[in-house]
Formats: C-alpha cells, structure tokens, sequence
C-alpha cells in the first residue's frame, strides 16, 4: 500500500508548539518502562530515553523481548541510584494504563504486592525482580488520553492525508485481552480521536483496536467490525480512507498483522510508529514533572510525621 506524504502546515505547528515541560529535580531519575521486542522495536525506545530532558538521568528497562535479559528493572534503578537519583519516576511507554504489563510495572515498583501468574512468569524468564535499593518510586499513567499522542497521531495523519476535509481517518491499535480493559482504552482513545479530528479537519474519524492476543473469535470480531467501519468511511467519502497505527514502535503487528488486516481495502497505511517522534519524549517530561511534585509532597509529610514522633 503506497504512503502519500505531504505535511501540512497544521503538522506543523501542532509539534513546533507542544506542551513544553519544565525540568523536575536533578535528584529525580526516570525510569522509562516499554514492552520490548527485536533491535528495531527496542531501539525506539532508545532513542525516546536519550530525546528526554528531564534535568535528572534517564534509564530504560523492558519486560520482552531479546533486550529484556540486558535492561532488567533492578539494573535500571540501581543505575539511577548511581547517577545520583534520590527518587525515581517510573513512566510506563504504552499505549493504555490497563493492561496486565501495566500491573507488572507497579509490581515491581512496590505499588502493589499482587500479580497475575502469567504476568508474573515473564518477569521470571527474563530474571527482572524488584530493585534492592530502598528509594522512593513512583509509578505515573500511561498515554492514554494524552495530548501529547493526539499530537503525534495529528503528525502521522497529516502527512498521510491528501484532502482531510473530504477524506476519512482511522486510528488502528493493538488493544488488550479483557473486555474491561477494552472499554477503558476505548474510553481514552475516543477523546484522543476526537482531539486529532479537531487539529487535523479529517471529514470522519474513528479509532478501533484489533485485539489479537484476545482469543481467536475476539480478534477475528474486532477486525470484522474494523473492516466495516472502513468500508462504510469510504463508501461516504468517495476517498481512500486513511489509516494511522496507534503502536509504540516497529514490529509485526504494525508491518504485517495490520497489513494482513486491512488487505484489500480502499486504504492509505503507513506502518509508522509512535516513536521517536518529538511530541512523546516531551509527553515523558510532563509525566515526570507531574509525578516528581507528589514524590516532593509525600517526602515533605513523611518527614513531617517523623518530627511529630
């Protein structure tokens, strides 16, 4: 499928003006958290970790993959710790806060002492634990109805969309086993599609998850119903309707199970990911910002507690 790139002035000035974080604490290490997959899916990651600024140092772990083994989340920390961290911020690189990996990261950050068996299992072959060192860890939301991924998904439209006033768009992601968390991740990415169909003047704009690491019958569905949505945008616009991935780096899903998916629709797809595009890693020092004022005010009452004593 050929990709139609023309960037508009709307691309643009959505990522010359993104929302720009100031810095946390030098004392404050960032902790950034993804899947994992081959080279190319992880060096994305990479590239996000060293695009930060946060005014503290960066470290990356991943919970799959080859790399998993050699970016375990006990190394991580430790590595901040040496650099000078005195609190950690822990921001989990997926698309949604609700997901079974999602629950693995607050695992292993202490927030919670629970985990699913399975979840519990790959932590496990890959030898990643809880660190050793006893500092303060927080763990901040994901993507989910981020400004900063309506701004990308903006981005990866625009230069795929000829006519956007007169064509349709469709926001296509992996999505999670449970039906629950389904709807969760539909919920937040309704407002993100509604906000890129506000930057961007796309006629139509929908968003579907193809859910293939649901049971078999549950993906086939998703697909089914994502390809006649598609069907019904182009039988309304007349158009190729354009399709953007809502995925965090290159892998199969974006370069062949999305593909395989859409295959002989009347579609522009480009397998482009989230990353490394400049929008997420300032979305990384948003969250951090954020994040680091609640470790500051939890120190201070904490401290305040032991003087009372």
């Amino acid at each position: 499928m050929a990709a139609w790139v023309a960037i508009g002035m709307s691309a643009v000035s959505l990522l010359a003006s993104p929302l720009v974080a100031q810095s946390a604490p030098a004392n404050v290490g960032t902790l950034i958290v993804a899947h994992g997959g081959g080279p190319q899916w992880d060096a994305g990651v990479d590239s996000l970790a060293r695009a930060v600024r946060t005014g503290g140092p960066v470290a990356v772990s991943l919970l799959m993959g080859p790399g998993a083994a050699t970016h375990r989340f006990q190394d991580a920390v430790a590595q901040l710790v040496a650099r000078g961290a005195k609190e950690i911020v822990v921001v989990p690189v997926f698309v949604s806060s609700h997901s079974g990996h999602f629950q693995q990261i607050r695992y292993l950050s202490g927030e919670t002492d629970s985990l699913d068996t399975e979840m519990m299992h790959h932590l496990h072959m890959s030898g990643i634990a809880r660190a050793t060192e006893r500092v303060p860890i927080r763990v901040t939301a994901a993507l989910d109805n981020s400004p900063q991924l309506a701004r990308v998904l903006s981005d990866h439209a625009t230069k795929l969309g000829t006519d956007p006033a007169h064509q349709a768009l469709f926001l296509i992601g992996h999505g999670p086993n449970d039906a629950d968390d389904n709807a969760r991740w539909m919920s937040n990415l309704r407002q993100v599609a509604d906000s890129v169909g506000e930057w961007t003047g796309f006629r139509d704009v929908k968003v579907g998850l193809v859910r293939d690491d649901a049971p078999a019958e549950v993906g086939a569905e998703a697909v089914k119903g994502i390809r006649e949505t598609i069907r019904l945008q182009h039988s309304a616009t007349s158009k190729p309707v354009v399709v953007v991935p809502i995925l965090v780096s290159s892998g199969s899903v974006s370069h062949t199970k999305i593909p395989g998916d859409l295959k002989d629709l009347p579609v522009v797809y480009d397998a482009v990911p989230l990353l490394p595009n400049p929008a997420m890693a300032r979305w990384v020092e948003v969250r951090v910002r954020e994040a680091s004022k609640g470790l500051a005010m939890q120190s201070s009452r904490q401290s305040s507690l032991a003087e009372q004593r």
